[in-house]
């Protein structure tokens, strides 16, 4: 008798250990970022951050990524390049090879995802780039990196097509370009596009990455008496071009920046001197999409990232949590986290996110993408392409 109540006894708490034991835990995903979080381009790092940070904690509150029977939580290894390219080429292979990452997101910009490319191809390591747009980084051959931005001439085109076809009495262009891989890249593309829309580029400057005044080359401009005026840059660039401008009184018809404007930062910055400046990216949020991925619509998205952070999401912010986006639905397709078959899940992509189509070509840029174009007018970005989002007509006649 006292034998069978033992092994009723050992039954039930077995039984009652059953009931209490926690779930199993979820595995981790471990995805290396290198982003410039100080130096002149942090503010530019901690937008991407924000956008990987939302993307991590939407999907880890919706219970991780589910793999072929295990469930991944993500984990995103930072790392501070201090916006110097050798070192985000340094931590990028110390993420692999120390911090055991499993995927990369690129450094910012189009010269250090370039850079860093070489070591993501190296131990075939799939790495997406969230913002970088020169041809001139995805013409490696490389296998294993995967871009979110459209070619430059995406942007310049359809900027040129607009002025060429406004019947504005503008022909004369000046081109005033940060000497840096994307900015340089973007203001040769812009030359190219005038070309092709009958406009006359009638200087072509740079200034060198840290100048802090620019008053002796905006003043040989000004003596030009440009039409329209093209500058790049990033943002802390860009601010003090404007205010600078402003001081000298250069006020063509038309000035375009790329790709401060874009940020609501610009706007902070410059106060009335924002208005009437247009500008180009890839992504606004007036664009609508259906997505497939972890936030679905465009609206959705935005509301989101609303409620995390109480601002408006730019292009930068977008496309970060894109790569992300695009990152899980790699990985769900492939049914594995294996390196090589999520690299081939990202090669084959078409779908559709919240950021807008995705589908990559051959040499690993997304070419699905039509970017908006937009102008501030009375202190709020406006976009005046494409049409099916069209929110206002370009003005012309000098910048307020």
């Amino acid at each position: 008798m006292r034998s069978n109540m033992k092994a009723w006894l050992l039954a039930i708490a077995s039984a009652t250990a059953l009931l209490v034991q926690p779930a199993a835990a979820n595995e981790t995903l471990r995805i290396g970022a290198p982003l410039p979080l100080t130096g002149p381009l942090s503010p530019e790092g901690l937008k991407q951050q924000r956008g990987y940070d939302l993307w991590a904690e939407t999907v880890n509150t919706a219970g991780g990524i589910k793999v072929a029977g295990d469930v991944y939580d993500v984990e995103i290894v930072y790392v501070d390049y201090e916006s110097q390219t050798p070192r985000a080429v340094q931590t990028a292979e110390r993420l692999i090879t120390a911090d055991n990452v499993n995927f990369l997101f690129a450094p910012f910009g189009s010269g250090a995802a370039k850079a860093a490319s070489s070591v993501a191809e190296r131990y075939q390591i799939p790495m997406i780039a969230a913002t970088a747009s020169s041809s001139s980084v995805y013409d490696q051959g490389y296998q294993y990196l995967f871009g979110t931005f459209t070619p430059n001439s995406t942007l310049t085109e359809p900027l040129a097509k607009i002025v060429a076809n406004s019947g504005q009495d503008v022909s004369t262009v000046a081109i005033y370009a940060r000497n840096d891989l994307f900015p340089l890249a973007i203001a040769n593309e812009m030359k190219k596009s005038t070309g092709n829309n009958d406009l006359e580029v009638i200087s072509f400057d740079e200034y060198a990455i840290g100048t802090m005044d620019h008053a002796s080359a905006l003043t040989l401009m000004l003596r030009s008496k440009p039409d329209w005026v093209f500058t790049t840059g990033y943002i802390n660039d860009l601010i003090l071009i404007r205010r600078q401008m402003a001081d000298l009184g250069i006020e063509p018809k038309i000035l375009t920046m790329i790709a401060g404007p874009a940020y609501q930062e610009f706007i902070d910055a410059t106060g009335d001197h924002s208005n009437n400046v247009s500008s180009a990216a890839w992504w606004h949020p007036a664009v609508s999409y259906d997505g497939k991925d972890i936030f679905g619509s465009t609206a959705d998205f935005v509301a989101a990232f609303e409620a995390k952070y109480n601002a408006v999401p730019d292009y930068a912010e977008a496309s970060a949590a894109a790569a992300g986006a695009i990152l899980e639905l790699a990985i769900e397709q492939a049914g594995t986290i294996e390196p090589t078959a999520v690299r081939d899940a990202l090669a084959s992509m078409d779908t559709v996110t919240f950021y807008g189509p995705v589908h990559f070509g051959e040499n690993g840029q997304i070419d699905s993408l039509e970017p908006p174009v937009f102008q501030i007018q009375d202190g709020k970005a406006k976009t005046i392409f494409p049409e099916i989002i069209k929110q206002a007509d370009m003005r012309f006649g000098g910048i307020e």
